[in-house]
């Protein structure tokens, strides 16, 4: 069950995070020259189709292989030992995600406009940045490797 676990948790993060690098790397910068939100929207809708899937898919299984890692919740928020502030630094970048996502999903795409642009290219950058850092924070929990 690890195993699998840990690849559905590896195949989200490639989705999530491969997914937000085409945006900010290659959508965005494309919207921002052209002042076309049009560019972001078409990309989202169809990437919000494997996007949003994937990241429950990481919460779900994250949740789970923490639980494995540390079984007792209490000690998920302790700064004890590398595991618990790892998983720590992993929840506080799943809040700020969240936090960044539904203010980006409720205040700035509806009525999304070439004045807004700038706002959500902040948005995007900001969780592109959340979500590699979600992979770099993730290779500590092999032993051996960090950063």
């Amino acid at each position: 069950m690890y195993s699998i676990a840990l690849f559905l948790h590896l195949l989200g993060a490639t989705l999530w995070t491969g997914g937000h690098l085409v945006l900010s790397l290659a959508i965005l910068p494309r919207a921002m020259r052209n002042k076309d939100p049009d560019l972001i929207l078409q990309f989202e809708s169809g990437y919000e189709k494997i996007g949003m899937p994937a990241l429950i898919v990481q919460i779900v299984t994250g949740l789970w292989l923490a639980q494995r890692l540390i079984p007792d919740m209490t000690q998920w928020f302790s700064t004890d030992n590398t595991t618990s502030r790892l998983l720590l630094v992993k929840l506080v970048l799943l809040i700020m995600t969240v936090l960044f996502a539904a203010h980006a999903r409720l205040r700035i795409i509806p009525g999304l406009d070439a004045g807004k642009l700038n706002a959500l290219a902040f948005h995007i950058i900001a969780v592109t940045i959340f979500s590699v850092l979600f992979v770099a924070t993730g290779l500590g929990f092999r032993p051996g490797i960090s950063f």
